[in-house]
């Protein structure tokens, strides 16, 4: 096969019908098929940018030795600009090439493009529905039939009024309670959903070819500048920083525990494993030394070895979550159903590509998420447990399995676990502390410590859009449509780890985090040249949205619930 041929939009089309794994950059087409098992950032990585333009995912995430090896997966080129196309895992659909197909027309390959086919929309065909109406408008109606229409008006507003997955909308016509005409729940949410994408439509950049080449070629730009200019290097004098506060706390910890002073030393090891995971993270995203093997080995010892967590777990998930932030069917880190909704697009119960999990909206949820605002810092304070949990299950799984160069790292991994394990729950828990009460106390106090790390992680999207608006939406625009930044002093870094510049680290996620707070300047630059807001807020009022975010939520849902309860009372069938 000729690596230079130009490759025409229908055969690679046909290529990924066909089941090969395509990707372009730069205008280059990789077909990775020998190398998605290998790939040591997951296949799902790979999976999410087949058909795309993944230029500036590849570069943001890969040294310069990593993307010198791609060429050899390269089987052509592209004419560019190149049109993004679904991938098949978000739903793509796609035909076979035929060698006789009219590659000439580009009035057939618009037409035909699976771009216009996949089944992740930004324009939902909901122009002619009628108005919506809440259920407390129907129990008005019910109760008289001279309802104005002002008073139907009121009950029209999206946010105000998304049924539960099992109830219907209604319309109802003024003057007359026999006229009322029901919907199903997947249109109003389909509705709710649409409200999402038009406010963000409005809010942000056009997403059209031009507006987001634009943008494009304004990032890589700067990400040139940010290499240019060493944002890239580590400073290792703030680790010799960062390891002497390690080191205290966890000398503190042991001295209580000589002494006896059984909570004060959980408190502390919470603290120590509150400041190291930061540091896990930073070697996750091979932020330290740039190299795969060393900045492993950092990860694995701090989470798997002192922490009881799968650094293969994070980095799995983690890595997908960047690619797809915020985005419900796919973005691991917001499918938190049935404990917690961010987004109406759960009520219809979406299927993880993920997890390859359906979350179901069901009566458990209707009640857990009506009171999410209350229960968000409870579960918080005992999420650690959870990541035990995923962090097992991911090591078990045949997910965990790594070919090639990173076939070393899950039984690594196992044994690091097993060390922290037997450290921590045998030596420490069962032989050092003396009693049961004393021994479950010290274990809700050190975890529980940790419960700001764990708010500090959702802070930054949990209360930002999760609307889809396409494949044409470029990397940085989603990437700062969906996370916020957290503003706080200089002397409060340490407290916060690097996560406070969150929006930064989405566009930059090999940056070392010491480094972060100077790129800021030039991110707000490029947000000023763009038009794409830069939101930021401060610890407490970053708390404030999320809890509105999850309240607003929690107010459909409870809508939801007075529309099933409506139709139980009234036996309405909602097939009108």
């Amino acid at each position: 096969m000729d690596r230079n041929q130009i490759l025409s939009p229908r055969a690679v089309e046909g290529l990924i019908s066909a089941g090969h794994t395509i990707i372009i950059t730069e205008g280059r087409v990789l077909q990775l098929d020998g190398w998605l098992d290998k790939h040591p950032g997951g296949r799902l990585a790979v999976l999410h940018m087949v058909g795309r333009d993944a230029t500036d995912e590849i570069n943001v995430y890969h040294s310069t030795r990593t993307l010198r090896l791609m060429g050899q997966y390269r089987i052509g080129r592209i004419a560019e600009p190149w049109t993004n196309l679904t991938p098949p895992i978000r739903g793509g659909i796609y035909r076979e090439y035929d060698t006789e197909d009219d590659l000439s027309s580009e009035e057939d390959e618009a037409s035909s493009s699976p771009a216009s086919w996949n089944s992740s929309t930004t324009s939902l065909d909901i122009a002619n529905d009628p108005p919506l109406v809440s259920c407390d408008a129907l129990s008005k109606s019910k109760d008289s039939n001279s309802s104005t229409s002002s008073d139907v008006t009121k009950g029209r507003d999206i946010k105000a009024s998304i049924p539960s997955r099992r109830s219907r909308y209604m319309n109802a016509k003024p003057g007359s309670s026999s006229t009322i005409q029901y919907y199903s729940s997947e249109q109003y949410t389909s509705s709710a959903v649409q409200k999402e994408i038009d406010d963000d439509t409005r809010d942000y950049p056009s997403v059209d070819a031009a507006t987001q080449r634009n943008i494009t070629l304004k990032y890589q730009a700067l990400h040139q500048r940010v290499k240019d200019e060493g944002f890239y290097n580590c400073q290792y004098s703030e680790y010799a920083k960062e390891l002497v506060r390690y080191s205290l706390l966890f000398a503190i910890f042991l001295i209580s525990l000589r002494a006896g002073w059984y909570i004060t030393s959980a408190a502390f090891l919470g603290f120590f494993w509150h400041q190291i995971m930061f540091t896990a993270h930073d070697a996750g995203h091979r932020g330290i030394t740039h190299n795969f093997v060393i900045d492993t080995l950092i990860g694995m010892f701090i989470a798997d070895f002192c922490c009881g967590l799968s650094i293969g777990w994070w980095k799995s998930s983690h890595n997908v979550h960047h690619l797809v932030t915020n985005h419900p069917e796919h973005d691991p880190d917001i499918q938190n159903v049935p404990l917690f909704a961010t987004s109406p697009s759960f009520f219809k119960s979406v299927h993880s590509s993920y997890y390859d999990f359906t979350f179901a909206w069901d009566k458990f949820a209707d009640i857990a998420v009506q009171y999410q605002r209350y229960t968000y810092y409870p579960v918080m304070g005992i999420a650690r447990f959870n990541l035990y949990v995923l962090s097992w299950l991911h090591l078990l799984s045949p997910r965990s399995t790594n070919l090639g160069s990173a076939a070393w790292t899950r039984p690594t991994e196992i044994g690091f676990m097993l060390c922290y394990w037997f450290i921590f729950g045998y030596c420490l828990l069962w032989r050092t502390i003396p009693t049961w009460t004393l021994r479950v106390a010290f274990v809700l106090v050190s975890h529980i410590i940790t419960m700001p790390l764990h708010v500090q992680i959702t802070l930054s999207h949990w209360a930002m859009p999760t609307a889809d608006l396409g494949d044409s939406e470029s990397f940085p625009q989603r990437q700062l449509r969906t996370t916020m930044d957290v503003d706080c002093p200089p002397w409060l870094d340490f407290i916060h780890g690097g996560l406070q510049f969150q929006a930064v680290h989405h566009l930059f996620p090999r940056v070392p985090r010491h480094n972060l707070r100077r790129l800021q300047v030039l991110v707000r630059q490029f947000c000023e040249e763009t038009g794409i807001e830069y939101k930021i807020l401060g610890f407490v009022d970053g708390n404030k949205e999320v809890l509105g975010r999850l309240g607003e939520v929690a107010a459909q849902v409870e809508m939801l619930v007075k529309c099933q309860k409506y139709m139980a009372e009234t036996g309405e069938s909602g097939l009108h």
